[in-house]
């Protein structure tokens, strides 16, 4: 539950939790319009309280005072200032960070920690996979692991080869056991989904998916090795007109396959764009996408996901989206391969989701005019006035 009396705040606060966690259930709550909490407010139902500082005529510490003299209530994070932090930490608050400023990881790493200290999760129960450093082994049959590549709350990401053969392959091993929880139900249908939503897919520009495994405890997903880094390097690295116009036709190609059996994107960013030794284009992971027969999954429910410098005027506002919002968050990537820039920046994450609704399409340098035409049909702030399909890339080209 989020407590706070900005519409924008608990807007970012949603962004930050559903883009980590999409199936949570966020409630929100405005002191400001709607009064104090009542006294009988015990928090039942919630695993986490979101505090923020904009109370009305209260101050953060006292609530939260208030709040832990009930039994049983929930974990409270504050966000404040620096002056409230060691207030608000003595009243009993389970963290507590800058209104303005914090990182999405530090919170999120916050809050995973509180929730599986209240839960009294072992490492023998969700958590399961670690390094082979840590007397945990993954364990997984036919596969020697060479590294741990990376890890999130759900999973962890190694490179392995299958033994058989010595062909290097990517595993993404789920870090929860499905059993009667239901956030680890939850999880392990998502990462089941996933896999099922690209093996579905035959496309020289998405990576390719060799297996699905799930025995015992573990569940894995084999993937393709794409060892020639991102394309978020790549743009670090600058690159030409003519490779940049390669890479947007084959990313086009690629949206233009999932679009045509239903399923959006959603989280596009340089990040998510691989490359191969060829120097071919390869879209990489799903977690975010739904298929867009799953109405309940599209329609503005106020639930945010992606990410702020690549996210389109609807999504950043919570609204319902369609394959109008993948291009437009193509249009920042092809701004951003011209340029080596990002089309907006701001200090905050509201303010880059409040330019994509409002600031001019910005000018590409004289040398790069060609393309504006067609960047202004990609990024153009409502819906209908952008190119429908992604496929219109192409002729526009």
């Amino acid at each position: 539950m989020i407590i706070d009396g900005q519409a924008e705040f608990r807007s970012l606060l949603k962004h930050h939790l559903s883009t980590h966690w999409p199936d949570a259930i966020i409630s929100d709550f405005d002191p400001l319009e709607s009064g104090h909490l009542p006294d009988e407010f015990s928090g039942a139902g919630n695993d986490i309280i979101l505090l923020g500082s904009r109370l009305g005529d209260r101050e953060g510490a006292e609530v939260i005072r208030g709040f832990k003299k009930k039994p049983n209530f929930p974990a409270v994070v504050y966000f404040g200032s620096k002056e409230e932090a060691g207030r608000v930490l003595d009243r009993g608050a389970d963290g507590c960070f800058l209104r303005q400023g914090f990182s999405h990881d530090a919170l999120i790493v916050r809050l995973s920690d509180i929730l599986v200290t209240r839960r009294r999760v072992s490492s023998t129960g969700s958590l399961f996979v670690g390094d082979k450093a840590a007397g945990i082994d993954p364990l997984i049959k036919g596969y020697r692991f060479l590294k741990k590549l990376g890890t999130s709350s759900h999973s962890s990401v190694y490179l392995a080869e299958r033994e058989k053969t010595g062909v290097k392959m990517v595993l993404k091993v789920l870090r929860q056991i499905p059993d009667v929880n239901d956030e680890s139900i939850a999880a392990f249908d998502r990462f089941l989904q996933e896999y099922e939503m690209i093996a579905e897919i035959d496309h020289p520009h998405i990576v390719r998916i060799y297996d699905l495994g799930v025995a015992d405890d573990h569940a894995h997903i084999a993937m393709e090795y794409l060892d020639a880094g991102d394309l978020r390097q790549r743009i670090n690295e600058r690159i030409l007109a003519s490779v940049a116009v390669k890479y947007l036709r084959e990313i086009a190609s690629a949206l233009a396959k999932i679009h045509s059996v239903g399923i959006l994107h959603r989280d596009l960013k340089p990040g998510n764009i691989m490359l191969r030794r060829d120097n071919s284009i390869a879209l990489i992971d799903f977690g975010l996408a739904k298929r867009l027969r799953l109405q309940m999954e599209i329609t503005g429910s106020g639930e945010i996901f992606g990410t702020p410098y690549y996210m389109s005027p609807e999504q950043g506002h919570g609204n319902a989206v369609d394959q109008r919002s993948d291009i437009y968050s193509l249009g920042v990537i092809f701004y951003e391969m011209l340029t080596g820039e990002k089309p907006y920046q701001a200090e905050s994450a509201m303010g880059i989701i409040y330019k994509h609704a409002q600031a001019p399409i910005p000018l590409l340098p004289a040398r790069l005019a060609d393309y504006q035409s067609l960047l202004n049909m990609m990024l153009a702030k409502k819906p209908e006035d952008r190119l429908q399909s992604v496929s219109e890339v192409e002729e526009w080209l």
